[in-house]
């Protein structure tokens, strides 16, 4: 890093922070008590700073990593400052860990930024800086910036887990994934997506030799099914030998040890969630898979929508018209057997999503069909953006994908958070203008959503509380 690229980048995070404090103060300052899932987690980590361990609240689904992280990074402020417990576990000061945690995530994004594209010449350093920014200002992660909720925690250590695998030291990832997993139980896929872009880059490697080997002259064109049909053919293949299986158990043994133990905990747990379950079961709602592409194509438009790439898709679809049809009917198969509507969604007008589904979906019964080619043009246009990446980490990112998304019932935004930055880490480094259009955008969303939040209140019947839409 050029001394200049760092001062720059150091002015950067001072104004986000700097930034993120005055909103946050005005947020604190306008809603003091804890709001909506704040309720439990905040009552929750104050029993934890009373040195409370065994009483646990019903209610919660996750494990304690964020209470016992808070307890960890308070406690030492009474010892040192002599503060009362009171204060120091106080509801502002628990959100303030989240503005930590927001702050970290700035430097982390750009440190991947810096080691995913490092061979990128082309790449300059505004461009890493703002790609940085943009990510950090994402508006599902930086609104919980505010609030005691888990995901800034859990993005962090998600990502810094990440950035370690990527510099090969692999036990202190599977740590910090641990740590990751701690906060949110499902962050167990992104612990498996770790472990597959190791394998993956060592397929690749192989494949690439074997082909060289064969002396053929032309490889399958990025993306094609003619590539995906070799590449799982040398899948099989590869996996057949059992010294290749245990070379690859050898490069992931920090990885496999947390995903044994997930599966302990799971039969000790008797399933993934702790607590309240009821609200929580697993489905196989293939849609949610359809909703995390439209969802990536609203927040990435500058890079997903253009005329070109309109056109380029027009043009694959009339190449390829059985596949599409083919893709177009499954699509619908899967809109039509498996839409599955959980009653917060339907119930809580707190959530941006219960107006989503109002004044689109429940629009009329054929409007999930309709949007159907939508969803095809997002999937094809987010496949074009990862052709960079090797056919064998585009796969284990889409099973990744897959397994974060599809089981859940409820429509929930939050849960797009980690596998949409995996994704638009990955993707090629947007030239200036559109990152600064990404960014432009990002910001008025989230003034959008803070002004809303803070002075579009509302009342419900019978209930004294201001209520206050959120993601």
């Amino acid at each position: 890093m050029q001394p200049l690229e760092w001062y720059s980048f150091s002015a950067v995070c001072s104004a986000f922070f700097l930034v993120s404090c005055i909103l946050f103060a005005k947020v604190s300052r306008e809603q003091r008590d804890p709001y909506m899932d704040e309720l439990f987690h905040v009552s929750q980590a104050q029993k934890y700073c009373d040195g409370k361990f065994t009483e646990w609240d019903p209610m919660i689904t996750t494990l304690p990593g964020m209470y016992l992280m808070s307890v960890g990074m308070l406690q030492p402020v009474v010892w040192l400052l002599k503060w009362k417990q009171s204060i120091v576990c106080s509801t502002g000061m628990l959100r303030f860990l989240n503005l930590l945690f927001s702050a970290g995530n700035l430097y982390l994004l750009y440190l991947l930024v810096c080691r995913i594209h490092h061979k990128d010449k082309s790449c300059s350093a505004f461009q890493r800086i703002v790609s940085a920014l943009v990510l950090a200002s994402f508006p599902l992660l930086y609104f919980f910036t505010f609030l005691y909720y888990t995901d800034p925690g859990s993005t962090f250590f998600t990502l810094f887990a990440y950035l370690m695998c990527l510099y090969g030291n692999h036990g202190t990832s599977a740590m910090l994934a641990f740590c990751a997993f701690m906060f949110r139980q499902t962050n167990i896929i992104w612990v498996v997506f770790c472990a597959g872009s190791l394998i993956a880059q060592k397929l690749a490697e192989e494949w690439k030799t074997e082909l060289k080997k064969k002396d053929e002259k032309s490889s399958p064109a990025k993306g094609s099914l003619l590539e995906i049909k070799q590449a799982l053919q040398f899948i099989a293949k590869y996996m057949l030998s059992l010294n290749n299986m245990k070379n690859l158990l050898w490069m992931t043994w920090p990885y496999v040890l947390l995903v044994i133990g997930f599966f302990v905990f799971v039969g000790v747990n008797k399933g993934i969630v702790v607590g309240d379950r009821s609200s929580h079961e697993a489905c196989f709602n293939f849609p949610q898979l359809f909703y995390f592409l439209s969802f990536t194509l609203v927040f990435s438009f500058s890079h997903l929508i253009s005329l070109q790439k309109v056109t380029h898709f027009l043009k694959a679809v009339q190449r390829s018209p059985l596949l599409y049809t083919f893709i177009f009917v499954l699509s619908s198969l899967l809109v039509w057997k498996f839409t599955y509507v959980h009653k917060y969604l339907l119930a809580d007008n707190r959530h941006y999503t219960f107006y989503v589904w109002k004044n689109i979906f429940q629009r009329h019964d054929f409007v999930k069909y309709f949007l159907i080619p939508g969803y095809v043009f997002a999937g094809w246009s987010v496949a074009d953006e990862l052709k960079s990446k090797s056919v064998f980490w585009n796969l284990m990112f889409c099973t990744c994908l897959v397994a974060a998304t599809v089981p859940q019932m409820l429509l929930e935004f939050r849960y797009f958070i980690i596998p949409y930055l995996i994704y638009r880490l990955n993707i090629a480094v947007p030239s200036a203008p559109k990152l600064l259009l990404e960014l432009a955008f990002y910001v008025v969303v989230n003034c959008v959503t803070v002004y809303l939040f803070i002075n579009k209140t509302f009342k419900w019947p019978d209930v004294d509380e201001l209520q206050r839409f959120m993601w």
